[in-house]
């Protein structure tokens, strides 16, 4: 989307959209709660799918009027608030799907899922490109991305869930209730992490022109592939290892898959470094018509930030399927004081090099404190089933 953007309008409106993309992302974190790792892992059906979907639209209702009060807290002018609208309810929209997606997931129909994502994904691209470029209007192609998107949950992903799956029990509004307390953890630390990932580009939405914006969300595409890359592998396998965790006689099989996905993080990045330091900044060039030579070193960074944060994605799902996810919620708000202050200072400083070290510096910082906080919520699991060390 940010590549079409600067092609058809240039760096500075895509700038525009980047920041609004990166808000919108928050949104969805909002919206979704924390709740799709905690669903797709209850193997039992403990909470109807009912109250799982009363409970996601709830919290997207409340995450869009979110979205709209900070637009207004910012001073947004007419058409900075016009995209942030449309790119709002599109990520909204995204995240009341994943309850359906995650319904499909639980059924071991995650082929379904993908179906939904790539024809939302898919529909949401052209839409929002041939609009671009029919009217050169970054708020028009805005909204028209989230009409795209609302026409797919409900001709494609909505259908699909209820259709592919089994009949759900009555919503209990206990049950909902019940969501909001037992995932408010999960929330805490999910928005935690992503609002400390997204600090350096807020502190630059004030700092610098939004162009930089562009140039920042480029370098990091890269880093997202990594990060995209380490999800195809693990998530479509969070219900199995779920169940192999809750077998006590498999947990060195457990380990090994641990062992395994981190080193799979460490040969994709070194790849991914690997093409950046040959054709990669010549391609980048190309794909947005803007020159990165001059920021070659910085891309090399961003990828070796794309690969911590790949495990610390990665650290805290195994985290998730332990149903510990609340004890990772001072690690976060360690980190999100110091992000509060790293990228003002490295910013105001080094400008767009001070972005990119102060977002690598932070995401280091939370990668070995997750590590730490892992091998601590172990030792004290297998301190309670062998409290006598037998």
């Amino acid at each position: 989307l940010t590549i079409v953007s600067t092609q058809l309008v240039g760096a500075e409106e895509a700038g525009k959209f980047s920041i609004a993309f990166v808000t919108g992302t928050l949104i969805m974190i909002a919206c979704n709660y924390g709740v799709r790792n905690f669903q797709v892992s209850d193997i039992d059906e403990k909470t109807s799918f009912a109250s799982y979907q009363l409970n996601r639209w709830l919290c997207g209702a409340l995450a869009l009027g979110c979205g709209l009060m900070y637009s207004s807290a910012r001073g947004y002018d007419a058409q900075m608030a016009t995209i942030g609208l449309g790119v709002y309810l599109y990520k909204v929209i995204d995240g009341v799907a994943d309850v359906y997606e995650g319904r499909l997931q639980q059924a071991d129909k995650l082929y379904l899922a993908g179906m939904s994502q790539t024809l939302r994904s898919v529909a949401v691209i052209a839409v929002f490109s041939v609009a671009l470029f029919l009217t050169r209007s970054m708020p028009i192609a805005a909204m028209a991305m989230s009409i795209a998107a609302i026409a797919s949950l409900v001709l494609v992903t909505a259908p699909l869930a209820l259709l592919e799956t089994e009949k759900s029990r009555r919503v209990s509004l206990r049950e909902v209730g019940h969501l909001f307390v037992q995932c408010a953890p999960l929330f805490g630390a999910l928005f935690l992490f992503n609002l400390i990932e997204s600090m350096p580009k807020f502190v630059m939405e004030g700092t610098l022109a939004y162009k930089y914006q562009l140039y920042f969300n480029a370098l990091f595409f890269p880093a997202q592939a990594i990060l995209l890359s380490i999800g195809f592998v693990y998530k479509p396998q969070l219900l199995r290892l779920s169940s192999i965790w809750a077998n006590p006689r498999k947990r060195r099989r457990f380990d090994l898959i641990i062992v395994a996905v981190m080193a799979l993080i460490v040969v994709i990045t070194g790849v991914c470094a690997a093409f950046m330091a040959g054709p990669g900044i010549p391609l980048m060039s190309f794909m947005y018509g803007l020159s990165f030579e001059r920021y070659r070193t910085l891309a090399l960074l961003m990828v070796l930030a794309g690969g911590v944060t790949a495990a610390i994605d990665f650290i805290y799902a195994i985290i998730t399927v332990l149903r510990h996810a609340g004890d990772v919620t001072k690690v976060y708000l360690i980190c999100f004081a110091v992000s509060v202050v790293l990228p003002v200072i490295l910013i105001n400083l080094l400008g767009l090099m001070g972005a990119v070290v102060s977002y690598l510096a932070i995401m280091a910082l939370l990668l070995v404190l997750l590590i730490v906080e892992y091998a601590h919520i172990r030792q004290r699991i297998e301190r309670a089933r062998n409290p006598y060390g037998a």
